[in-house]
């Protein structure tokens, strides 16, 4: 193992995204027996097989998809290492953040002027997208953490080593445009709510779940939605519009858009729907001094809140 250079991982990333040795070879600007023998001294170095080599050409094997994230983390952290020496003069560090929309928009201005007014302040670096994309990134070492409501499902399905750390409970709410009838109502059903045309988050997406969970308890099919939109925020603008009813993930979302204060209101439904834990989920194991300074904000914030 101590004779492997990063020039090595870097033959493995290029391997598995070319599938083949002829197409890696001419990537890497070597022969393609010189890239076979660097690849079997690779593997030999690791005591077992990481490609599996085929008509089609190259697949990683169970313990080859391991040690390429693994790379991946690497060339990442190597890259990352750089760029907080180039600026050291300036800044502590860059930490890299990951989170959906919603989470970003609605609580984590604080932390992040923490993080950058701080006697040694830090860059820093946000990353919003859908929770599985998140996911990714963070275990190819491309952010440093993500706060996102705690995705359960997705850890148990072989999401690597991964800890998670809860932080607070979002209540999620059933919203309408201020006029609709069913703002008035004291107690909505979900088979009422099934026949309204609907706002969502896109489909595969952890709110959409939790819509789809909602009617499949309830007994019911979940209704198709009119519009789609991948940005919480974007939705509820939708919903302001009268095209349909939709879910937030926190009523502070509302309170905290002048632009659209008072044009959505909630609608009282039974059961409610179920309430979600945001948490901050990092690499297990991995020593990142800038993880500890996320986490030291996180508690300033939240604690400070609760």
């Amino acid at each position: 193992m101590a004779k492997l250079r990063f020039r090595h991982l870097r033959m493995l990333q290029v391997l598995q995204s070319t599938g083949s040795l002829r197409a890696a070879s001419q990537a890497l600007n070597l022969t393609q027996p010189a890239l076979s023998k660097a690849l079997t001294e690779i593997e030999n170095a690791f005591g077992f097989v990481l490609f599996l080599r085929t008509a089609r050409g190259l697949a990683p094997t169970a313990q080859g998809a391991v040690v390429l994230r693994g790379a991946a983390m690497l060339l990442e952290e190597l890259a990352h290492l750089r760029t907080d020496a180039s600026t050291a003069d300036r800044f502590a560090a860059k930490i890299r953040i990951g989170a959906p929309p919603f989470v970003a928009q609605t609580y984590l201005s604080g932390v992040v002027e923490k993080l950058v007014n701080q006697p040694s302040p830090l860059r820093v670096q946000l990353m919003e997208d859908r929770v599985p994309a998140l996911i990714q990134a963070l275990q190819q070492g491309e952010i440093d953490a993500l706060i996102t409501t705690f995705p359960l499902q997705l850890l148990e399905s072989g999401a690597g080593a991964l800890r998670c750390i809860k932080l607070f409970e979002v209540q999620f709410a059933v919203v309408g445009p201020a006029k609709h009838p069913l703002v008035r109502s004291r107690r909505v059903d979900w088979s009422r709510l099934s026949q309204e045309r609907w706002v969502m988050p896109a489909e595969g997406s952890m709110g959409r779940k939790l819509i789809e969970d909602c009617f499949t308890h309830a007994g019911l099919p979940a209704p198709l939605p009119v519009v789609e939109s991948t940005n919480p925020t974007t939705g509820i603008q939708f919903i302001a519009a009268g095209l349909g009813i939709g879910i937030v993930p926190d009523m502070t979302l509302l309170r905290r858009s002048p632009l659209l204060a008072g044009s959505v209101k909630q609608i009282r439904v039974h059961p409610e729907p179920p309430s979600s834990v945001v948490a901050l989920i990092f690499r297990e194991g991995a020593a990142n001094p800038r993880v500890a300074l996320l986490q030291e904000a996180l508690a300033q914030i939240f604690h400070q809140g609760a």
